[in-house]
């Protein structure tokens, strides 16, 4: 990084960015070709992931099949600053693979972890999220192996 003073070190800061934000951006390649897309999601501290649901089938899928390794960036926005050519902002990125679930009991999970932290008043979504529901929903576990960070001027951590 070459901007020392604005790095991210501490663990629980980058983890705090992935947990507050709506969603993610992730870059994916195949055949050369990069693509860029947005997911809303959930981050498992615990397990240090991020679940996202998608579509069955689509360019997506297709990018992630060929290549699972993808780079990620959450950013919490502080804007522009008015007469200060400056803008304030936190950024967590990341490296994972991502895992396509199979298992009913973790897609479970996932909704729970999604829910949770893009609806506050999510409960009764969760409950209403059947087995039968999640057996024909792809989700997907973005498993990361390196996070840093940025932060410039005054943001809400």
């Amino acid at each position: 990084m070459r901007r020392k003073d604005l790095e991210i070190t501490d663990t629980g800061t980058l983890r705090k960015i992935l947990k507050s934000v709506k969603y993610v951006t992730i870059a994916l390649a195949m055949d050369k070709q990069p693509y860029l897309v947005s997911l809303s999601h959930g981050y498992d501290e615990a397990s240090n992931c991020i679940y996202f649901h998608c579509a069955n089938e689509g360019k997506k899928i297709d990018f992630l099949k060929a290549n699972n390794v993808v780079w990620g960036q959450a950013l919490l926005d502080g804007g522009y600053q008015e007469d200060e050519c400056d803008h304030f902002f936190a950024t967590a990125q990341f490296r994972g693979k991502v895992t396509f679930l199979k298992d009913v009991k973790e897609k479970q999970q996932a909704v729970e972890c999604m829910i949770t932290q893009l609806n506050k008043k999510g409960e009764k979504t969760i409950t209403e999220t059947t087995p039968e529901k999640l057996k024909n929903t792809t989700f997907g576990r973005i498993d990361i192996d390196y996070i840093t960070g940025k932060k410039h001027g005054k943001i809400d951590l």
